[in-house]
């Protein structure tokens, strides 16, 4: 839970690390209302905020680095980089789409314009060149917005050089969101933006853009993002990243270029850096997992940035939930010297879920910093457009993760100030830090001022006069003008949301959440069934399908759900309207209520031939699968673990880390009912995505097999002939081989 006093004593806790670790910095100076923030903070050498090991990685030098400001910047530099790549390209990305048009307007080059195209070409014309492509091994809940068979269209049908791989090694409810491209180990992209749809935008975010559209043609609301652009050491230390992510996810080592600190010509030719010849912080989240400590650096990172700031801090994030970032901010606002604090973010989030949980976070961390602000230093914006002829305003969906503190610090890259970014997925931030050069300052504040200028639809120039003669949020209110603009934001939990407020924080943890405890946190024990009744439900139910199963044998149900009741039955439900979903649907509960699935599956082949046929009995065999898996889930875990005790569950873990293998197993070997293993499956640590891929691979085959035999069989019965009387002894033999080979090749496996 949220709450002032938590704030208090997390910053209590950030402050004895601050006290511990960090250099004593200089005293800082109140500034009044109407006094300027200088160019340069301090022209004398000040005190490092980045420090190996505690908030970065590494320190390195770049030669150039260069804020690229929305994707249609990014997509264009990267395009040229990539063309002229010597020995590898490495992208690392949340989600990576095929089908991506990375200068939809078209390019110079002549190349393909979609990404996989464009990357089998390059591969093509350099036979020294090859392609690593990791990606998210994503949770079914983005399964809607990003593009399908991505290991197909990305992998198989590639160029023999470019390898893909999707990455599922990290903890329960984690995701790998890094976004990265590295080019021969020497040029490096690192920031929000990744190589998927509903990316690409320009500065302008006009209302009507005409190739602002996804793969589909269809128009996506404008999008505003930033990636950082360097090479030298520090895109050579990325580099060493993503190779170590590569092989923690293959298990394959990479060899560096030959050639990978030979930066010569690597820097795209017209693009103009920002600056030259700086040192760069590259700070990491990593999740505790498979006995690797968790890396924190960039919660660190921030905090520390936080503590340091004199003037400004400003803010462009997706999220805004952090807590020990909120205890921060909210302890800084409590000070009499509080800097001014701009956080720059999309006036709502995408969807009623994302709303009614990250929207919910965002606004009670909101009220929290208002609570703290006892000097008016504080202020939350989103860009938006006004709508024309009248219309409601357009909004500008704020995807950047970027941060300035005065004219000292720049920290751009993949994380989201939010909990799960600082410690649970992964993710990999850049800072530029001045250390007192005004050269660096120039460059820091040139970024934060063509950043204000877009939003506001003014110069950068505009933005430079009027940081010289107000603060931060005075300055932004005085620029605030014509249709597009920052409107201030305050949001607030909404009354039908309230409700949710004790519940939410477990969709941003501040650290991992096993499968039990997130059942625990919306069904607490002390208010669960007892054991006793879960035990009798349990009891119940097996009851129900023994009886069943006794009635299908002892008594005229058999005949009453017999192979022609059936069948007649079939036939009537498919001349329906609604015939083929009526069909899975009655399918689906048959196989649950312990009909046979054999029967079944016979049937379907006898009424609606082999394709079809196998079509409806693959549909109702795996939602019977699903349906009475979670009833074994529901039922039967809590109750075979505590009834049972600790040495029961640790077998059913053992079982539960073959998963695959022992659903195979289960499936082919008739140990027990369909539906017995289903129960079975659901009560153990059988985990869903190997339950269902066991299923698919142990009952497709015989599916298929049996429902194109009984097709057959009915075919030779009514049109005998040689030929398909042989069919149908070839299908049954193939039936019966390999039955007795799949039981044969997994007896004793499980």
């Amino acid at each position: 839970m949220f709450a002032m006093d938590s704030f208090l004593r997390t910053q209590r806790h950030v402050a004895h690390d601050n006290e511990k670790h960090t250099t004593t910095m200089t005293q800082t100076q109140t500034i009044t209302t109407a006094e300027a923030e200088p160019p340069t903070i301090d022209t004398r050498a000040a005190p490092g905020l980045l420090r190996v090991n505690r908030n970065c990685a590494w320190h390195e030098h770049a030669h150039h680095f260069r804020i690229l400001i929305d994707a249609a910047d990014y997509f264009a530099a990267l395009r040229d980089a990539m063309s002229r790549a010597r020995h590898t390209i490495h992208i690392v990305g949340w989600d990576i789409d095929s089908r991506l048009q990375l200068v939809p307007g078209g390019a110079p080059d002549r190349l393909p314009a979609g990404l996989a195209d464009f990357l089998c070409a390059l591969a093509e014309t350099n036979r020294h060149l090859h392609i690593y492509i990791l990606a998210w091994d994503f949770a079914m809940l983005y399964a809607f917005e990003r593009e399908w068979l991505p290991v197909y269209k990305m992998g198989w049908r590639t160029h023999r050089r470019i390898r893909f791989r999707q990455d599922g090694r990290h903890p329960i409810g984690a995701s790998h969101h890094q976004k990265i491209v590295v080019i021969d180990d020497a040029l490096a992209f690192v920031g929000g933006i990744d190589l998927t749809s509903s990316r690409w935008d320009t500065p302008e975010h006009r209302l009507h853009a005409p190739l602002r559209r996804n793969a589909g043609d269809t128009p996506y609301q404008p999008m505003h993002d930033v990636q950082a652009m360097f090479d030298g050491p520090a895109a050579h230390a990325v580099s060493r990243l993503v190779r170590e992510r590569w092989r923690l996810a293959t298990g394959k080592p990479l060899d560096v270029s030959p050639d990978s600190n030979d930066h010569a010509g690597i820097w795209p030719a017209d693009i103009t850096a920002d600056i030259d010849d700086v040192e760069l912080g590259i700070s990491l989240t990593e999740p505790a997992f498979e006995g690797r400590p968790l890396v924190g650096q960039i919660q660190q990172l921030y905090i520390d940035a936080i503590a340091n700031a004199k003037h400004t801090i400003y803010i462009e994030n997706q999220y805004f939930t952090a807590s020990r970032v909120g205890a921060a901010l909210a302890a800084r606002l409590a000070d009499t010297d509080s800097p001014d604090i701009a956080v720059v973010g999309p006036e709502r989030t995408s969807g009623w879920l994302q709303e009614a949980t990250m929207g919910v976070l965002r606004a009670r961390l909101h009220g929290l910093l208002k609570h703290a602000d006892g000097h008016r230093r504080y202020a939350m914006y989103a860009p938006t457009i006004a709508g024309m002829n009248g219309t409601s305003n357009q909004i500008i969906n704020v995807h950047s993760k970027l941060m300035t503190v005065d004219n000292d610090v720049l920290i751009v890259g993949s994380a989201n100030l939010n909990n799960r970014s600082m410690v649970l997925d992964t993710e990999c931030n850049i800072t530029l830090e001045a250390r007192g050069d005004a050269r660096v300052q120039a460059a820091i504040a040139s970024v934060r001022n063509r950043l204000l200028a877009e939003h506001l639809d003014v110069s950068p120039a505009d933005v430079q006069a009027a940081l010289a003669t107000r603060r931060l949020n005075d300055a932004i209110a005085h620029l605030r003008h014509g249709e597009r603009t920052l409107m201030p934001l305050d949001p607030v939990v909404s009354g039908d949301l309230e409700e949710l407020a004790s519940h939410v924080s477990v969709f941003d943890a501040e650290a991992p959440v096993a499968p039990h405890e997130l059942v625990r946190h919306f069904l607490p024990e002390e208010h669960s069934r007892p054991l006793m009744g879960k035990l009798l439900a349990l009891g119940a139910l097996a009851l129900i399908v023994v009886a069943l199963g006794m009635l299908w044998r002892f008594t005229p149900l058999r005949e009453a759900v017999s192979f022609t009741a059936l069948v007649h039955g079939a036939q009537r439900v498919h001349a329906s309207p609604l015939g083929p979903f009526a069909i899975v649907a009655l399918y689906a509960i048959a196989a649950s209520v312990s009909v046979p699935v054999t029967l079944l599956i016979a049937v379907s082949g006898f009424v609606f031939g082999a394709l079809w046929g196998s079509t409806y009995a693959f549909a109702g065999t795996m939602i019977s699968a699903c349906i009475t898996y979670y009833a074994g889930l529901s039922l039967g875990h809590d109750a075979v673990r505590k009834f049972a005790g600790h040495r029961i569950n640790r077998i059913s873990e053992k079982l539960g880390k073959k998963g695959l293998i022992t659903v195979l197993v289960l499936r082919v070997v008739p140990i027990a009912p369909f539906t017995i293993i289903n129960l079975a499956a659901g009560a153990s640590h059988i985990g869903l995505r190997d339950y269902l891929a066991g299923t698919v691979l142990g009952m497709t085959p015989g599916i298929v097999l049996a429902t194109t035999f009984a097709h057959q069989l009915v075919a030779a019965v009514r049109h005998p002939s040689l030929t398909g009387l042989a069919l149908v002894a070839l299908i049954g033999a193939a039936l019966i081989g390999l039955s007795v080979a799949l039981q044969r090749f997994f007896a004793g496996r499980a």
